[in-house]
């Protein structure tokens, strides 16, 4: 599989973070690549420009299990003007589980109004397995940006993945009462588009607060699992094993399960996807859950 990745390509050559107005930029970009060798899945690319990096590949399952790697962010979240770029490439037959080790934070943009950007570009050829599961967002009152997330799979790539965000900061009493996000996601299988999914969040359109559309919630999670074998038994093992409530359902759609949670509380969303990743994880690659040692510090 060839990556049509190039952080060059990102802003153009005059763009920089040392100006203070409109225009500025701060660029951080990070391109991983597994491939299967001897046995085992390597890390065999790690390239970056800017802040954004790995530690050293983890093995808690094993040389023949996935290989875990955290992405690392020093800054901690993004401000106006930066632009952050993660590109990851899972070759044929490799495995391989990415998390983060702390929240991202999305931060209230400046006087300018200077949007921040992040896109994620996740390709998984045939036979590969990828697990993408960073720990949650929190969009600060007044952030403004866009988030792209564009997942390419081969006919026999497996992916499971999630994306927690939590609107403001209801317990320091600063909701999200300003600002705008907005969020696209686009799934593709041999070219084929199975989920194509733009959503905008802006606290002063009706949608926001309206019943028919985010309801007033401030923490919404989306998880997603493609590759199932037996795609009625997966959704059927998540009823059974997660507690029903109003603020979660899980649908399957053109080899796609999607479970998507709408409510106030980032530790309910977050230990949902838990559950939900350790009930279909068995039966999507075969292997028990192992949750990365970070998750635990």
């Amino acid at each position: 599989m060839t990556a049509r990745f190039d952080a060059k390509t990102l802003l153009p050559p005059c763009a920089s973070g040392h100006r203070f107005d409109a225009g500025r930029r701060w660029v951080a970009s990070l391109e991983l690549g597994f491939d299967r060798r001897q046995g085992a899945t390597r890390l065999v690319r790690a390239r970056h420009q800017g802040p954004l990096r790995v530690q050293r590949p983890f093995y808690p399952e094993g040389r023949e299990g996935s290989c875990h790697v955290y992405l690392l962010h020093p800054p901690g979240g993004l401000v106006s003007g930066d632009v952050l770029h993660v590109s990851v490439q899972v070759e044929a037959g490799a495995r391989a589980l990415v998390t983060t080790p702390a929240a991202n934070k999305l931060y209230r943009a400046d006087s300018h109004g200077v949007a921040w950007s992040q896109r994620t570009e996740l390709q998984v050829a045939s036979g590969g397995v990828l697990e993408w599961l960073p720990q949650e967002t929190i969009a600060f009152d007044g952030s403004c940006g866009e988030q792209h997330t564009s997942i390419e799979l081969a006919d026999d790539a497996r992916c499971l993945g999630w994306e927690v965000l939590a609107l403001g900061r209801p317990a320091s009493r600063l909701p999200y009462v300003s600002g705008r996000i907005e969020q696209r996601f686009r799934l593709y299988r041999d070219g084929k588009p199975l989920w194509l999914e733009r959503q905008p969040l802006d606290p002063e359109h009706p949608r926001f607060k309206g019943r028919w559309g985010q309801g007033g919630a401030s923490v919404q999670a989306t998880l997603w699992a493609v590759g199932l074998d037996d795609e009625a038994l997966a959704v059927e093992a998540l009823r059974d094993a997660i507690t029903p409530n109003p603020r979660w359902a899980v649908t399957m759609r053109h080899g796609v399960l999607l479970l998507r949670y709408l409510g106030h509380e980032r530790n309910e969303a977050w230990d949902l996807c838990q559950q939900a990743w350790a009930c279909l994880r068995p039966l999507l690659i075969d292997s028990p859950p192992h949750s990365p040692r970070i998750w635990f510090t």
